[in-house]
């Protein structure tokens, strides 16, 4: 009983802070990083922290970097609520002023969050310039769990886990090419036609979504010449007029260039999942983020679903 009380009056709660960045990103240099100090910091608050528990909290590898144990991943839980606490408390006994600052960093898919979110941050941030935000457009999954981002627009929804989750909204894609390309190629006029035509799609076996593999759902048997993860790359390599591909409509259509082929004939119909921890969601720049995106996508469904070539923005 003595050793536990003499550990808790040890602890250094600063510590708990370094703890979770290595817990999240399982390497000592780029929690560094993230927290603004060196690696012998970050190493000698872990050991400090370790010590005053009287337990490892991590089993260290080379390859795999620092891994949490048993023990670490009980205290993770606890430094987690803690954080959340403190944050909230902030806020509470912060002014309105205060409260409505901070930082939010916000994952999304890389097209939408390039095309789409990316725009309608720039001005979100006009109007709250107390509050930075980033933005990660990144053809992965992004996950909260290791707190890489506070909130995700993803194409599916979590399966499980302590988060809020909205549907966002529907979007469409629809068959692209340039006028250059139609110009140059065999017409088409029918579903039929398209097996005379080449195209570019993802790299089916490194995509990191089912929802992605469009062109093998709409179009059994079509053939990519040219393939790539990145659907910025696919729709750059569309305007070069050399072949066609599927693509989501507020990216094409904002491109007077790329032109809809067969629009009642080739469309496919996603999702977008709104997601955050339910312990951020309390918060109010988290709040105020949240229902802005929810509110821009709500006004830009006519792009979204290709009824427009034109984006908005909140007054």
């Amino acid at each position: 009983m003595q050793k536990n009380i003499t550990s808790l009056g040890s602890l250094n709660w600063d510590d708990l802070k370094f703890f979770l960045e290595v817990a999240r990103t399982r390497k000592a240099s780029t929690a560094a990083k993230r927290l603004a100090v060196d690696y012998t910091t970050v190493s000698r608050r872990i050991s400090s922290l370790e010590t005053s528990l009287g337990t490892l909290l991590f089993e260290k590898s080379r390859t795999n970097g620092f891994i949490l144990t048993a023990e670490g991943q009980r205290l993770l839980g606890y430094a987690e609520s803690i954080e959340s606490t403190l944050h909230m408390a902030c806020e509470q006994v912060s002014g309105s002023g205060v409260a409505l600052s901070g930082h939010v960093r916000m994952g999304c898919t890389e097209g939408f969050g390039s095309f789409f979110v990316t725009p309608q941050l720039s001005h979100f941030v006009d109007a709250y310039p107390a509050i930075s935000v980033d933005i990660l457009p990144l053809p992965h999954f992004i996950s909260l769990s290791k707190r890489e981002a506070d909130i995700v627009i993803a194409l599916e929804r979590p399966e499980h886990g302590p988060y809020v989750c909205c549907k966002l909204c529907d979007y469409r894609l629809q068959l692209y090419a340039t006028q250059q390309y139609l110009d140059n190629h065999p017409p088409i006029h029918r579903p039929a036609d398209l097996g005379k035509h080449s195209f570019i799609s993802y790299v089916d076996d490194l995509a990191f979504s089912s929802e992605l593999l469009y062109l093998a759902n709409v179009l059994p048997g079509a053939h990519a010449h040219l393939r790539s993860t990145s659907v910025i790359a696919q729709f750059v390599a569309a305007q070069q007029g050399r072949s066609l591909a599927i693509l989501p409509c507020f990216l094409a259509a904002q491109d007077p260039r790329l032109l809809p082929v067969l629009p009642e004939e080739i469309t496919v119909t996603r999702q977008f999942w709104m997601y955050c921890r339910e312990d951020l969601r309390k918060l109010k720049r988290i709040t105020l983020l949240w229902d802005y995106i929810r509110e821009v996508t709500e006004q830009n469904q006519p792009l979204l679903m290709g009824a427009s070539r034109e984006m908005v923005f909140a007054d």
